[in-house]
């Protein structure tokens, strides 16, 4: 090859390489302009039904509409919409938009519309309690929940497992400002709902099998931790004097930048659980953390739990250990509901 073939080739690569930096600005401005698109055209959409859902609720106000058409003012009013504009206008969608209006009777567009879309609404339109709502909509749009997540974490009750432990003061506060990550108690629940794993409550499964399916399920399982898990590592090996040990489930939290253990066990907590959780916050506390990391939480995950025997066995230990009951279907929402209602009714 002679110097000018090589002159040539030298000046085609640079100039593919010009080329290619064009074409990757340019790439940049289609997605940016796509994404800028979706979102106003998810700001239309959502603004139009919320008007919808204005125009069918004065409608009814105006107190001609039970009189001329009852019930059937909805189904009437979705075969006329859907002749004009096809799709879109079922008697349900329509349903969905009244009762948006309903909740939201000034809509501040954008605190919603560009983070949620209309499926994310009929989500949470569903949920009656205003604090309830309000939290879930406040958790979805920080944590950037899908549509399956938010529905997972409604389903699970989230919001009522978190607020019956708490009084009327912080369950206001949770729902207006969400889950608020400022020391370990903020990170850990009383109960983690694992339905999730798909394992039979009653019937015989291992610790192991326990860990594995959390694994096989890890995003789910970070999504009832909370915000600010990242995964590390399972099994983590620890020897002491020669002898190994192993941490079921190690994570690291982003927020308030420590590691937290999980130890699982499918039965009851005991004591020498406890001890052992302690030993492996000494060591991690000692031989893991880097200079910038604060002290680490432990979670021992059990079953079942004795509360008069945590409270002896943890008696002057590190208050970043807890121990928390996990259960394999989800609560009952409504015993939830009313133990709720009956603190934020508590004068």
């Amino acid at each position: 090859m002679d110097q000018t073939e090589i002159q040539s080739k030298e000046s085609l690569i640079e100039h593919d390489a010009h080329l290619s930096l064009l074409a990757e600005n340019i790439g940049d401005l289609v997605n940016h302009a796509r994404q800028s698109s979706a979102t106003l055209l998810n700001s239309v959409m959502i603004q139009t039904y919320w008007s919808i859902g204005k125009y069918i609720v004065e409608f009814e106000q105006e107190g001609n509409a039970k009189s001329q058409y009852g019930t059937s003012l909805l189904t009437k009013l979705s075969k006329l919409l859907t002749v004009k504009f096809g799709m879109g206008y079922s008697r349900p969608n329509l349903n969905n938009m009244r009762k948006f209006y309903i909740y939201y009777p000034n809509l501040n567009l954008s605190d919603m519309s560009d983070k949620l879309s209309w499926s994310h609404i009929c989500e949470l339109i569903k949920i009656e309690d205003d604090l309830e709502r309000k939290f879930y909509q406040n958790e979805c749009v920080a944590e950037k929940w899908n549509v399956r997540s938010l529905r997972r974490q409604i389903d699970s009750g989230l919001y009522l497992r978190l607020a019956a432990s708490k009084d009327k003061k912080e369950i206001l506060a949770l729902s207006q400002k969400g889950m608020v990550v400022q020391k370990p108690e903020d990170i850990v629940k009383d109960t983690y709902t694992l339905e999730f794993l798909g394992l039979p409550d009653k019937e015989k499964y291992s610790e192991k099998d326990l860990e594995n399916k959390i694994i096989d399920n890890l995003q789910a399982f970070l999504l009832e931790l909370g915000k600010g898990f990242t995964f590390e590592k399972r099994q983590y090996p620890l020897t002491i004097n020669n002898i190994h040990y192993h941490v079921d489930l190690v994570f690291y939290h982003r927020i308030l930048k420590c590691f937290v253990l999980i130890d699982l066990k499918k039965g009851s907590v005991k004591h020498e659980d406890i001890g052992q959780m302690n030993m492996y916050m000494g060591y991690f506390a000692k031989e893991v953390n880097e200079k910038d990391d604060n002290p680490p939480v432990g979670i021992i995950l059990a079953h079942n739990k004795d509360e008069l025997l945590v409270e002896y066995a943890t008696y002057g230990m590190d208050t970043n250990l807890f121990v928390s009951k996990y259960e394999l279907y989800l609560p009952d929402k409504k015993e939830l509901q009313s133990l709720v209602k009956d603190i934020l009714n508590d004068k």
